[in-house]
């Protein structure tokens, strides 16, 4: 039974959350300044066109239409599973968005683990030695990265690996002048490296001062004063205590961290020419693609509520007196 009420309760919350960022999504779309005509077409190929080739255009663009009419008949079509047709690719809008998905999730999956790995490792080791060197320096390079905009690391490294030494390409997914069939795994590896390693950077800093807090709580309690009383080392400690108490927070903190590695994700993919979602996202928004810009929006929220829902699901699972309290039932 509350199993079943849980679940119902939080159908309910993706539904109006759906609902709510849709309506934000379109409102915004509908009151941009871009003209799509101007912005996909041009001034100059427009002054050439009769007014019937212009009226086409609108119809086309979607200009001059009432825009709770327009939201209404996209709303219809999406619920019954049909995101639309692209006005930028020309392409059923779920076949863009499988490939920039897929492109996507290669590279935020590597960034995802990558921060995570590397925080609670920076974190873990700060905690332990509070106060020390190596904490001074993980806290001053957690400040520093948390306060350098995504975009600039991403190019900073890019003229380092990417002009400067030449050993990491400069963009794009896959080889220039190749085939899709004779692209390789280790190919596409290759060319997520830069972007990956962008992201999992500016994604380690906040799990790393979370898990050195957490990690200096452990250390002053009761029971790890007992263990150093026992003349048990810094890795006995550790390992016996430290690490089962540090890692369930952390990975909490991990899944709640995806919409962080989205939001990023949008402008390392732009910086880095990465044909991906969020790619997608801004050459849609620019050129008033609504359908395009309305199913990256969709996915987008679900992809940040179930980070999230995990994240409380493993609170409840850690913490008993959560779901006492009513947080999961």
């Amino acid at each position: 039974m509350k199993t079943a009420k849980f679940i119902t309760k939080q159908m309910i919350k993706m539904f109006l959350l759906l609902l709510a960022v849709s309506i934000a999504a379109f409102a915004l779309m509908t009151a941009s300044p871009v003209d799509p005509l101007q912005a996909n077409v041009g001034q100059t190929a427009l002054g050439s066109m009769s007014p019937e080739q212009i009226q086409k255009l609108e119809e086309y663009w979607g200009v001059g239409q009432p825009p709770v009419q327009r939201y209404l008949a996209w709303l219809k079509d999406f619920i019954r599973g049909d995101m639309g047709v692209s006005l930028l690719y020309r392409q059923d809008v779920t076949k863009v968005i499988a490939v920039k998905l897929g492109n996507s999730l290669f590279l935020m999956i590597i960034a995802w683990v990558m921060s995570g790995l590397l925080g609670f490792i920076l974190g873990a080791l700060a905690g332990m030695n509070r106060g020390k060197l190596i904490d001074k320096a993980v806290r001053g390079y957690c400040l520093l990265i948390s306060s350098t905009p995504a975009f600039w690391i991403a190019m900073l490294f890019l003229i380092i690996f990417g002009v400067w030494l030449k050993i990491l390409p400069i963009g794009l997914s896959v080889p220039i002048g190749v085939e899709a069939s004779g692209v390789t795994f280790l190919d596409r590896v290759y060319h997520a490296i830069l972007p990956a390693f962008t992201l999992s950077i500016t994604g380690i800093s906040n799990i790393a001062m979370h898990t050195r807090e957490k990690m200096i709580d452990i250390c002053e309690s009761d029971y790890m004063l007992f263990a150093k009383a026992r003349g048990e080392s810094t890795w006995e400690i550790f390992k016996n205590h430290g690490f089962r108490n540090v890692l369930a927070p952390a990975m909490t903190l991990q899944f709640a961290s995806i919409s962080e590695i989205f939001g990023g994700s949008v402008l390392v993919e732009q910086v880095f020419s990465y044909p991906g979602l969020g790619q997608a996202a801004v050459s849609a928004g620019l050129g008033s693609d609504m359908p395009l810009l309305m199913a990256i929006t969709m996915i987008s929220a679900l992809l940040v509520f179930g980070g999230n829902l995990i994240a409380n699901l493993l609170y409840g699972v850690i913490d008993p007196r959560i779901r006492r309290g009513g947080a999961v039932r």
